[in-house]
């Protein structure tokens, strides 16, 4: 989505919707796949959070840049991330984004500014930092978005992250999407302080507490934090709180992991954020129930095809599998069938 002067564009507020369903429904698809074992390993779902993932990217052109994590294919579905290559990646085909080598983990796009997925909590900000950093130096008016978690928050290098970008007044925004929980442990009992968006100040920028199931309150937010960065005033801090309607990842129902009441995530629940925006798009008129019908029928024919087309691709090459580990082609990689010293 290009990035919109105000955020009540008819056109992006139906897009907005329909990217919400993208992203809801491709996860829902993944579960069933990691579960039919089509899918190898366990993913990490976005369910639940979807107005943040969208809210953030619909404020941003294609030329801006984000950072993501392991809970990362809202992030590249909102930036327009294609989900055939998406599929195809998770299924370990040759199609995907990483020709099927880096999974679930590490999806990056840089024609789209999506400079990849992170395993490692909170290493996705110095990242932005450093393209914000070059955007800067450069004057290519581009501003880099670090999409990071309630644990993300208690990382040494978000602090060292945040301080630099103040000091140097990067063009860079930090989302840190509180969902509750890091893993099974609470935010309330990890994180001290009287919350995570207080932590700006401390480095002289505005931090500013979210409703991060709201995608309008999430748009609002974003487009006076963009336009701060693009302006040349520095960093900002979004703390959008949310709720991951799954668990941390595919196999927590396996592993018995009863951390959450189900009364919490009922509740929770309650206040879907597509539910939600299908509601308020009908109430003034802008999505009809026939709209949305048929945009979800779209969604479901581009995921059924995203599907086919993963399951039709073919495997790495064994020769491959050193192809695509280095800027340019290490020198000195041994033939296929060499014992290989790794001293």
């Amino acid at each position: 989505m290009a990035q919109r002067e105000n955020c009540s564009d008819p056109v992006l507020c139906r897009e907005a919707y329909r990217r919400m369903r993208l992203i809801r429904r491709f996860e829902e698809r993944v579960i069933q796949l990691v579960n039919a074992n089509e899918i190898a390993g366990t993913t990490h779902e976005y369910i639940g959070e979807e107005a943040i993932a969208v809210g953030v990217c619909s404020m941003l052109n294609q030329t801006d840049i984000i950072t993501s994590t392991h809970r990362g294919h809202g992030h590249i579905i909102a930036k327009g991330g294609d989900v055939k290559r998406m599929m195809a990646e998770l299924f370990g085909r040759s199609t995907g984004y990483n020709h099927g080598k880096g999974g679930s983990m590490h999806i990056a796009d840089v024609t789209l500014g999506i400079y990849g997925a992170n395993g490692i909590v909170a290493a996705g900000v110095p990242i932005a930092a450093g393209a914000a950093w070059a955007s800067k130096i450069r004057k290519t008016g581009q501003v880099a978005v670090a999409f990071f978690g309630d644990g993300g928050a208690n990382q040494g290098v978000l602090h060292e992250t945040m301080n630099i970008a103040s000091i140097w007044k990067l063009p860079i925004v930090f989302v840190c999407e509180n969902n509750q929980y890091a893993v099974t442990t609470s935010c309330t009992y990890a994180t001290a302080g009287p919350g995570i968006s207080h932590r700006a100040a401390a480095y002289g920028f505005p931090g500013y507490l979210v409703d991060g199931m709201d995608v309008e309150q999430v748009m609002s937010r974003v487009l006076e934090a963009v336009e701060r960065s693009r302006s040349g005033d520095g960093p900002s801090l979004l703390e959008c709180k949310a709720y991951r309607f799954q668990g941390h990842f595919t196999a927590e129902r396996a592993l018995k992991l009863n951390y959450r009441l189900q009364d919490e995530i009922d509740l929770w629940r309650e206040r879907d954020p597509i539910l939600q925006w299908a509601q308020k798009l009908e109430q003034r008129g802008v999505l009809s129930s026939e709209d949305r019908s048929a945009l979800d029928d779209d969604v479901e024919a581009l995921l059924d095809e995203a599907v086919n087309y993963a399951r039709s691709s073919e495997w790495p090459c064994a020769d491959d599998a050193f192809e695509d580990m280095y800027v340019t082609k290490y020198p000195d990689l041994p033939a296929r069938g060499s014992e290989w010293n790794a001293n």
